[in-house]
């Protein structure tokens, strides 16, 4: 166990707590998207993340769970949808607007499976 430190301010004594440092991770779109969230909406689960020193490897992961995510569902739907190489061939126009629509579709899932729950 560490020894505890102590800051004299005027008459008191102040301990010198600081939370566990963690490594620096640039987070991506979806990792801000759930800091976000959590400050303004989860305060009791950002502020225990934080303090654990936990709050960055939960953002990585996010960020990675849902970026893998939203492939598997362009993916799917894709397929599903018959969006294929050959239409990307043919008339591009309408390819990029169903990947578009897909892409879409599939953030607003992700979005509400990881992000904001």
């Amino acid at each position: 166990m560490t020894e505890i430190t102590y800051t004299r301010q005027g008459d008191y004594n102040l301990p010198n707590l600081l939370p566990p440092q963690e490594e620096p991770v640039p987070h991506g779109k979806y990792a801000l998207l759930r800091k976000k969230f959590l400050k303004e909406h989860r305060r009791v689960t950002y502020t225990n993340l934080l303090t654990c020193g936990k709050l960055n490897g939960h953002l990585a992961e996010i960020q990675q769970t849902a970026q893998r995510r939203m492939e598997e569902i362009v993916a799917q739907m894709a397929k599903a949808q018959g969006v294929t190489e050959e239409l990307k061939a043919s008339d591009q126009m309408k390819w990029v607007q169903m990947m578009n629509n897909l892409q879409n579709a599939a953030e607003e899932t992700v979005l509400a499976e990881l992000i904001y729950s």
